[in-house]
């Protein structure tokens, strides 16, 4: 007999459950029906739980953790943790300090992967997806501390790089940007690499699914004085994420905390310079160091 559809409000840590439940499944080399029958369960109702259409019960990811070889307490716990709050649509804590959602937890590849747009408002820095790799290095020696080892380094540089193929292609990720004048004009490091990083940016305009507004320098009070943030404009039936960082650690937001940086960032486009405009200043600023 089919199971019973229940109802369900579709989240994100529920996603993330399924996906992390079907990729250790996939490592262990187990087929659903392997694993249905192995458990006395409905494979319908398996394959469901995987794409998040249900929510995972506690019970059965112990099951699935047993059946899967996963010992380790603390991986256990993080994934029973996430079964017990697939059904929440609010905030979570990304602590530097691996805290039970620790950073394997929903990260920015996972989220931009996922959504219809990523948007950011940015006050001190390029944005990553849009750094040539010198500055993307110079930015991240600067927050790693100085015993980090050359191969981190190039690690995280490479990560960043890496990144920057959402932006390609025929599936290219909608990227839209709102940066302030005075993060352009920072010399991150040499004219050289400034120059060269401003060509890029200016190359990058150029692309359908890119969009980027200049917050000039003459403007006063406005909409992003709390510092920079990011939004993931999530599909249906999904709520759209913000995600905001400090030096304490990062912090996602759902639902109704997300839909105050939704008007944020509204706010700070009507305050921006048109796309055509942010174009000539980003063009004049190359100009200045060519």
């Amino acid at each position: 007999m089919a199971a019973k559809r229940e109802a369900f409000v579709h989240t994100l840590r529920a996603q993330w459950l399924g996906q992390q439940m079907r990729e250790l499944r996939e490592q262990r080399g187990l087929t659903l029906k392997y694993v249905a029958k192995f458990l006395e369960r409905d494979y319908s109702s398996l394959a469901r739980y995987e794409r998040a259409e249900w929510p995972f019960r506690r019970d059965l990811v112990v099951e699935l953790l047993d059946l899967y070889g996963v010992y380790d307490e603390r991986e256990r716990d993080r994934l029973i943790q996430l079964a017990q709050d697939a059904w929440r649509v609010d905030r979570w804590d990304n602590s530097f300090d691996r805290t039970i959602y620790d950073t394997s937890f929903i990260d920015f590849p996972w989220l931009e992967s996922r959504a219809n747009q990523v948007c950011t408002y940015a006050s001190l820095l390029i944005p990553g997806l849009l750094q040539t790799r010198d500055y993307a290095e110079a930015v991240i020696r600067n927050a790693e501390p100085s015993s980090t080892s050359e191969s981190q380094i190039r690690k995280w540089v490479q990560l960043r790089i890496d990144r920057q193929r959402l932006l390609d292609g025929p599936s290219a990720t909608n990227l839209a940007v709102i940066i302030e004048e005075s993060a352009l004009r920072r010399p991150v490091m040499s004219r050289g690499v400034m120059a060269a990083q401003f060509v890029h940016l200016g190359q990058m305009l150029t692309r359908p699914t890119i969009e980027v507004r200049v917050l000039p320098a003459s403007l006063g009070l406005h909409a992003g004085l709390d510092g920079t943030f990011w939004l993931f404009k999530m599909p249906s039936p999904y709520s759209d994420v913000a995600h905001a960082e400090t030096l304490g650690g990062r912090l996602f937001m759902e639902s109704d905390k997300a839909r105050r940086y939704v008007h944020a960032y509204d706010r700070l486009r009507e305050s921006a310079l048109s796309v055509s405009e942010s174009a000539k200043l980003i063009a004049a600023l190359a100009e200045e160091l060519s």
